[in-house]
């Protein structure tokens, strides 16, 4: 499956658990009165405590879901650019969303319409970020009752929390699906525009919460009211003609979305991309079998990782850190997986000869 842009936890398991022992508890105490004990067994009701407790916890679950809709909904926007739309998130009380690169594309200026399409206003682009797929736009006159959203723990989201997407797919705004944390620390690329490998991004959050068109720079959202991630891929599946693969979508998770858009606030620009990079340019190579087999260097930045460890421009990159190197996403996915500084052995083929050499990753 090939995850592709959706254009234009501990804390909410912990929820849970309280809402359902709540339930059970309240179950329980409400099938007797004092004199309960001496009942017969005969005159016990016919309906047993568990089942009764049924409809208590379905009840608790559902005003969970309603109260973090009212809570977070009113701090999900719509953006609408020149080249479509997609959603955003109030990230401060000043008017700053954020969203994603690709929503707002190459638009400097864009409109924000609230979660109820009651309001709509201007807005221009602070930066964009498209290595991450992140970006900050700014309403122009931001309007005194703005509600920005609370961020979570990135650390404490876990497989099985259960989760909200909020956006405005396919032109709804306000609208909310439901499902759980599938998977966290995945890593995958998105295509670019012009049909190769866009930005590659680590540490995703796997959301079976249905990801559709226009949620991309939403809200996943857990119980606690928290916003841990933000909606940007969705998985296709070749055998269905590209058509989404249902379930399987992607967050960027908080920790990164408040590392890049304070960047951006602060200095209107990401200063420290926090990504580790080797310093060169590169292409795959399509062997006899025409499939991939290896990243050619292009060229090598003077000073760089690469220009410090002797990779020279020519050179084809067959193996990095171990792992066997076969295209650029390859190559995108195994960087993506360090850290600046990290020091990892590449294998280059040199006239036909391979060689291995250390490297200190540099930063992006």
């Amino acid at each position: 499956m090939t995850p592709s842009p959706t254009s234009p936890h501990r804390a909410a398991v912990a929820a849970a658990a309280a809402l359902c022992a709540t339930a059970l508890m309240a179950g329980c105490s409400g099938s007797g009165s004092p004199d309960s004990a001496d009942r017969s067994p005969s005159s016990a009701p016919a309906t047993s405590p568990a089942r009764a407790a049924a409809p208590s916890v379905s009840t608790d679950l559902q005003n969970a879901y309603q109260r973090v809709v009212k809570d977070v909904l009113p701090s999900v926007v719509q953006i609408t650019t020149g080249e479509g739309l997609g959603s955003g998130v109030v990230y401060d009380a000043r008017g700053h969303i954020v969203t994603n690169a690709h929503v707002v594309g190459q638009e400097k200026t864009s409109k924000v319409t609230t979660a109820r399409g009651s309001r709509s206003l201007n807005a221009s682009l602070v930066a964009s970020y498209p290595e991450q797929d992140l970006a900050v736009i700014k309403i122009d006159k931001a309007p005194g009752d703005l509600k920005p959203a609370t961020f979570g723990d990135s650390a404490k989201v876990e497989i099985g929390q259960i989760v909200l997407a909020m956006g405005s797919p396919l032109g709804l705004s306000g609208s909310v699906t439901q499902g759980i944390v599938s998977a966290t620390g995945r890593t995958v690329s998105e295509p670019s525009s012009g049909g190769g490998t866009g930005a590659t991004l680590a540490n995703v959050v796997q959301t079976s919460a249905a990801i559709n068109p226009g949620n991309s720079g939403g809200a996943l959202v857990n119980l606690s009211d928290q916003v841990i991630g933000i909606p940007t891929l969705a998985a296709t599946d070749p055998q269905m003609g590209e058509g989404a693969a249902p379930g399987i979508g992607f967050a960027i998770p908080a920790s990164t979305v408040r590392n890049i858009a304070d960047q951006i606030i602060k200095d209107g620009k990401v200063t420290n991309s926090g990504r580790a990079a080797l310093g060169i340019t590169g292409r795959t190579i399509v062997g006899q079998d025409f499939e991939g087999a290896g990243v050619s260097v292009a060229s090598v930045k003077e000073g760089g990782p690469a220009d410090q460890a002797g990779i020279k421009a020519g050179d084809v990159i067959v193996k990095f850190d171990g792992t066997a190197v076969r295209t650029m996403q390859d190559l995108s996915e195994a960087l993506a997986g360090h850290k600046p500084g990290d020091k990892v052995e590449v294998t280059v083929d040199r006239d036909g000869a391979q060689k291995t050499v250390r490297v200190t990753l540099g930063t992006i």
